[in-house]
């Protein structure tokens, strides 16, 4: 090997440059034809622009209602209450167990799944099943 030999590993591409005479392909008006808006220094339209008629996204209905008032309650059900490290389980002890990330406006318990153990739970809400399976087992559903 001599160092006349080496040889790039790619070829590189040079850059084209416009307005450069018209023998270039590219020359006088550079690619952008002639006037116009696209034409200009800065030129273009944003996006979603259709030219002055009303663009899609204000044509398109709008949809639903946010309720600024709704509470965000964060679910838990019993499978989730056998993870519980403690007999008596609040809002608290479920954060520090690691069970939920959140507490937001309060706990519901829903009866998803099956209770294995007596618990004393004080919850927002409870559902009729969820209460009633508690109970079951000998444990409290206290509404606070």
């Amino acid at each position: 090997m001599k160092l006349d030999e080496i040889k790039p590993a790619q070829k590189s591409k040079t850059r084209t440059r416009v307005g450069r005479g018209v023998g270039s392909g590219l020359g006088k008006t550079s690619g952008k034809g002639h006037k116009g808006q696209k034409a200009r220094t800065g030129g273009g339209v944003r996006r979603g622009f259709e030219g002055g008629q009303t663009p899609l996204y204000r044509r398109l209905p709008k949809r639903g209602f946010t309720n600024i008032h709704a509470n965000n309650y964060t679910e838990v059900t019993l499978t989730m209450l056998n993870k519980a490290t403690n007999e008596n389980v609040t809002a608290e002890s479920l954060v520090k167990d690691g069970i939920i990330r959140k507490i937001n406006d309060g706990i519901v318990i829903i009866a998803t799944g099956k209770l294995e153990k007596k618990v004393n739970v004080k919850a927002i809400k409870f559902t009729k099943a969820a209460k009633e399976k508690i109970e079951a087992l000998g444990g409290k559903a206290e509404v606070i």
